[in-house]
């Protein structure tokens, strides 16, 4: 009985520096210094209701809000009384919507995607995107992750990726997700 316990205290004790490696690598998140910044809106077309804090965007929508880009053909914002931002943007089929974030941390880390429909909550920092998504995690322009598939979610806080295939998708269309990832930076402890 003895030796079966030491082999599993040995599996552990290897795999303890690699856990805690996990754990100890720096949590990467949105750039915090957007949320202070002002929100740009450009369309053909811009209704707002200032009073609940919703707008309508129609027509080559641009979307600004510090590192935040997000471009589209049609779009809804709303905002919520912390003033955090809910997005929701769609392409058309000549032009695909586009999300676009400064991480926070590393100087030049950039979030990327493209598809038929952007949604973000600058809240939870939760991206989805949806209709042949792809989605990039760029450092210095150089590609470090990629997805792509039908629906694409990102949750940036957690920093947790998952493609989804559409609903009707049948064996044969396989592979229905494809992902590129770059190995993470080995953690360093200091005494």
């Amino acid at each position: 009985m003895r030796p079966i316990l030491n082999c599993r205290l040995t599996r552990f004790n290897l795999l303890a520096p690699f856990i805690l490696g996990l754990l100890l690598t720096n949590i990467v998140c949105a750039e915090k210094a957007d949320q202070d910044k002002p929100l740009i809106l450009e369309a053909e077309k811009v209704s707002a209701n200032d009073v609940k804090q919703f707008y309508d965007l129609n027509g080559q929508v641009l979307l600004i809000k510090g590192s935040m880009i997000v471009t589209g053909e049609d779009g809804h914002i709303a905002v919520d009384p912390e003033g955090y931002e809910f997005v929701d943007v769609i392409g058309n089929p000549n032009e695909v919507a586009s999300f676009r974030q400064r991480r926070e941390g590393l100087a030049d880390e950039f979030m990327q995607g493209r598809g038929a429909q952007v949604t973000y909550d600058s809240k939870t920092e939760f991206l989805t995107i949806t209709g042949d998504a792809t989605l990039k995690r760029l450092l210095n322009m150089q590609m470090l992750d990629q997805l792509k598939g039908w629906k694409i979610e990102y949750d940036d806080v957690k920093q947790y990726y998952r493609v989804i295939p559409p609903n009707d998708a049948k064996p044969e269309d396989l592979p229905l997700a494809r992902a590129i990832l770059s190995p993470r930076r080995k953690a360093t402890l200091e005494k």
